[in-house]
């Protein structure tokens, strides 16, 4: 029989240190020791012995321990593997918490010590610092290990996790990195094998002595077992050797704690309403991808350790019971878990027994009651997608066809498009040798390298080329928008996830002919693409997919991406509901009223057919042809006013560049973007309007003077009267606008004369909020002053409000017309009225400065205007405060005091003498009001009330008797309110 090194290494592929030994070994055919250990790490990686005595005895002594010795893993990246779930921690800081982390830690400050491995078996004692005030630990670590794998491990630190501990990585690192420092031994039955008897007896009596407290019972049942002749242990031949490793037969993977990973994805669903949670479990599917990657089986262990555990969630069972859809973050979680098996069972990796014994698995879990459903939800309840016999993203009409597909690839629960791609991809990664595998290797990342591998059996094919293809078919098939917030927004993630795979791919000639391809075939697809002809008007729209492709066809074939690019510029299901360059208000009630299920991402999409139309615009300056195409696109399919605005400045920053000239046509089309947002939202206003509007007139100042004259005579077609007059007229009249546009004076006189009659036309059609801003336009010019000055006029007569009157009639005053504000003020005043009670009326400092502008013009203006004072004006303290100031000082010709009279007017003297008669009236017929329902507690106000009634009393001659009588009558008529009658008697008598 051949000795099993040599038999196995006929079998074992050669790795490459095992390249690199063989290669040492042909070029110094003298050197054994190479060969010896070539040979030793090939039988190391793929066999290990079940019958020591048999075949491990037969071996020679150095070629056993070579065999055992390279039986350890020699790559630190599966024990980083196992000993984080792979995350990185913030930019700067190193996550001490990462096992991995503190074992490199441990064995680069020399904790790790006492290492002795014997046979497929190494132990060593962690020394670890202790915290502030404690005192050192120490912790005792066994590994087992087979294959070059980890297959059981210990520590004396009892941390229950799903991955190794700091510890178990300091040795393992230890052992990788001081191999050749390690005591080494032969597995503990070869060793037993060159005893005799007495030796053995010694070695045995001396073990049990060491650790009688521990062992002592089980020597003692293993001797009366042995000393039993037909015993059980005494029919099997040999022993079991904990050191020697597992049998060829036996399974072969690296230490999995099963029963934790199942107690912490427990504790995790329970605790699934928290974003932490969630994080986690993604975590470990991370790590399961990982496994898969590196063709791990415990992957498969771990996913469907992870599985069971899902299915025995209990809200599964609560939620069919009320027949509810699971929450968003449990699809999500369920979705990424049915992608993995997908990976798991379509891996062209996995054994046929191992695919069928998944297979089972599945249809064994899929007949559970709990299990839900691809979409998460238990009741299809929902609106069907057919289109109803009424209505035969009507049918027949150009733009719309019956979809085929009411299932998309893209978007599916399986998400088997975005599975294919990425196996597709993974085969054609380049080697990435100086990738840094520890977690804590900071936030910077290598983007990923592809290269063209060939599919055999497919000349001309590459898995790269493939990938392409695949992702562009799923994203290009026409298929309807699925019902529901979660469905819907899945279809969006899975699409941007699929063109950030794309975007990574370095395109090279090869590629770009396969991009080509696959845009012509979308464009000629008919019904089953979403580029072709006719859309449903459910269909997904195209405008992600589309945008790739434009940016990725435009520098080779310009023609090519155009026409894919505005083909995709569709959104059918608004096409219908709103006539091209019509707004929509709120696009889910529209599309309600259509009887078709509510498109909960309409506002996203339609982002996205901003995004494209961006690009298109961007790429076509320069090129008036494609920038008209483009325009009219957008003016066809874009019905958002805001995403409008948005394109048309970019269109304008995109024209303007600071260092160049401005492009004229695409500036042209900016301000044409402009026009069609204020004509759409001309009748719907928005808050963004004033910014809109000034951004307008900026951007017709930029085409020219001709534009900005252009907007200002055809105001009434987009702005309303007070945007026109006190943002276009003003905005458009500034210094730095007539400094850009560097006019000389002729046309400056133009410009201004077309602001003002815009300015005049507005003040006519609004002069309650455009009145004030023609005036303040047309200042410069007589004629036209005075036309807005008549408008007021007009105005006032028509219901123009005294607020409004007042304020126009303050800026006369403040520009020195104050017989034009008196005028204005008496206009306003006839329209006031202002009652008893109103001591606050939002009018009372416009009544007292008209009445200081008439005290200040004379005798004559004050006297016209005490009898509309006395008609509008109820509120006795108003009118006795506007008494007391007119007593003060003599009327005058002017605001300068001008020609004043000899003396002061007296209260009891025409024209005050009605004002007074007027405010004493007035206290007499408050005070009747106010006692009618007077409380106690207003007792005081009322007092205060009337001492300042007897003021003004007191102004007329026989003030003193009219107060008394006066108070009398209160005595008379309200001698039931006995208390406040009291007061009264007490303050006057």
């Amino acid at each position: 029989m051949d000795p099993p090194a040599a038999k196995r290494s006929r079998d074992c592929p050669a790795g490459p240190e095992e390249r690199d030994a063989g290669a040492g070994a042909v070029r110094g055919r003298g050197r054994p020791e190479a060969l010896l250990d070539l040979s030793a790490k090939r039988v190391a990686e793929s066999w290990a012995f079940e019958q020591v005595e048999e075949r491990f005895s037969r071996v020679p002594e150095p070629v056993q321990k070579r065999i055992v010795f390279w039986s350890f893993p020699r790559s630190e990246r599966e024990i980083c593997m196992y000993s984080s779930l792979g995350y990185q921690p913030p930019e700067g800081e190193h996550d001490a918490r990462v096992p991995f982390t503190r074992g490199l830690h441990l064995l680069q400050s020399g904790a790790v010590d006492r290492v002795l491995q014997v046979g497929f078996h190494l132990s060593g004692n962690i020394r670890e610092p202790g915290g502030p005030g404690e005192p050192e630990r120490l912790y005792h670590v066994s590994i087992s290990f087979d294959r070059c794998k980890i297959t059981s491990v210990s520590c004396g630190c009892d941390n229950r996790d799903l991955f190794y501990c700091a510890h178990v990585v300091a040795l393992s690192l230890y052992r990788i990195r001081h191999a050749r420092q390690v005591e080494l031994r032969l597995p503990i039955s070869e060793t037993l094998s060159q005893m005799n008897r007495d030796q053995l007896q010694k070695f045995v009596q001396y073990l049990i002595s060491a650790h009688h407290t521990e062992v002592l019972p089980t020597a003692q049942r293993l001797a009366d077992e042995i000393l039993l002749l037909g015993s059980e242990i005494n029919l099997v031949h040999g022993a079991p050797d904990p050191t020697a490793g597992a049998g060829i037969e036996d399974a072969n993977c690296w230490h999995l704690d099963e029963e934790q990973i199942q107690e912490q994805v427990k504790q995790l669903l329970s605790n699934g309403g928290y974003y932490g949670a969630s994080q986690q479990l993604r975590s470990m599917f991370c790590k399961v991808r990982e496994m898969l990657r590196m063709r791990d089986s415990n992957g498969a262990r771990m996913l469907i350790l992870m599985t069971e555990q899902f299915l025995q969630d209990p809200r599964l069972a609560l939620w069919r019971q009320q027949g509810a859809g699971m929450t968003d973050k449990c699809r999500q979680l369920w979705d990424e878990l049915g992608a993995l098996w997908v990976c798991i069972v379509l891996s062209p990796h996995c054994k046929p027994e191992e695919r069928t014994s998944w297979l089972q698995l599945l249809s064994k879990w899929d007949k559970l009651d709990v299990c839900p459903l691809e979409e998460g939800n238990y009741s299809f309840d929902g609106p069907s997608l057919q289109p109803t016999v009424a209505l035969s993203p009507e049918l027949l009409q150009k733009g719309s066809t019956c979809i085929t597909n009411m299932e998309g690839w893209v978007g599916h629960p399986l998400d088997p498009i975005g599975c294919l791609c990425r196996a597709l991809l993974e085969a054609c990664h380049l080697e990435e040798e100086t990738l840094a595998i520890y977690p804590d290797s900071g936030p910077e990342k290598r983007k990923v390298a592809y290269q063209h591998v060939p599919v055999p059996g497919s000349p001309g094919e590459s898995y790269l080329a493939m990938a392409l293809e695949v992702a562009l078919l799923g994203l290009g098939q026409q298929r309807a928008l699925p019902e529901g917030l979660y469905a819907q927004d899945k279809v969006v993630r899975n699409e941007e996830q699929l063109l950030a795979l794309l975007e990574e791919v370095e395109l090279d000639e090869r590629l770009v002919q396969v991009l080509r391809k696959q845009a012509g075939q979308l464009l000629e697809g008919g019904p089953f693409s979403g580029f072709g002809e006719v859309l449903f008007r459910e269909s997904v729209p195209m405008h992600a997919c589309a945008r790739y492709l434009f940016t990725a066809l435009l520098p080779h074939d310009p023609d090519l991406a155009y026409r894919l690019a505005l083909r995709a510029m569709r959104l059918p299901i608004l096409e219908t509901a709103f006539p091209a360059g019509e707004p929509h208000g709120n696009p889910l009630d529209s599309i309600v009223s259509n009887r078709f299920p509510r498109w909960f991402i309409l506002g996203h999409l339609e982002t996205r057919q901003c995004e494209l139309a961006s690009a298109m615009l961007t790429a076509a300056k320069g090129d008036p042809e494609w920038l008209h195409a483009v325009l009219g696109s957008i003016q066809q399919n874009i019905h958002s006013p805001a995403l409008l605005f948005k394109l048309a400045q970019d269109a304008c920053k995109t024209a303007t560049p600071a260092s160049a000239p401005p492009d004229t046509t695409l500036l042209g089309i900016a301000l044409e973007l402009g026009l069609q947002v204020m004509r759409m939202t001309l009748n719907t206003m928005t808050w963004r309007r004033r910014e809109m509007v000034r951004w307008l007139v900026s951007c017709a100042t930029e085409v020219g003077l001709q534009a900005l004259m252009n907007i200002m005579q055809n105001w009434y077609s987009l702005f309303t009267p007070v945007e026109a007059a006190t943002i276009v007229a003003v905005t458009g009249t500034t210094h730095a606008t007539l400094l850009r546009l560097q006019l000389d004076a002729p046309r400056r006189e133009e410009l201004w004369a077309c602001a003002r009659t815009l300015a005049l036309q507005c003040a006519m059609k609004d002069p309650q909020n455009c009145a004030l801003p023609a005036l303040t336009l047309c200042e410069k010019n007589h004629a036209a002053f005075e036309a807005a000055y008549q408008i007021v006029l007009d105005a006032a007569a028509g219901g123009l409000g005294h607020a409004h009157l007042f304020t126009v009639a303050r800026y006369m005053e403040h520009r020195g017309l104050p017989l034009r504000a008196y005028k204005l003020a008496t206009l306003a005043l006839a329209q006031l009225s202002i009652a008893f009670n109103q001591d606050s009326h939002p009018a009372v400092n416009d009544v007292l400065w008209a009445c200081s502008l008439s005290h200040s013009l004379g005798r004559h203006e004050l006297s016209a205007i005490v009898p509309l004072i006395i008609r509008s004006i109820h509120c006795a303290p108003m009118l006795s405060d506007i008494l007391r100031r007119w007593t003060l000082s003599a009327p005058g010709l002017g605001p300068l005091g001008a020609r004043r009279a000899a003396k002061p007017l007296g209260a009891d003297r025409a024209p005050l003498c009605q004002l007074l008669d007027a405010a004493v009236a007035a206290y007499i017929t408050t005070s009747h009001s106010r006692l009618t329902h007077i409380s106690p507690r207003h007792y005081g106000d009322f007092i205060e009330f009337l001492g300042k009634a007897r003021e003004t009393f007191l102004l007329a001659p026989d003030g003193h008797l009219q107060f008394a009588q006066f108070l009398e009558n209160l005595k008379q008529t309200y001698k039931g309110k006995k208390k406040l009658m009291l007061l009264v008697r007490e303050r006057f008598g």
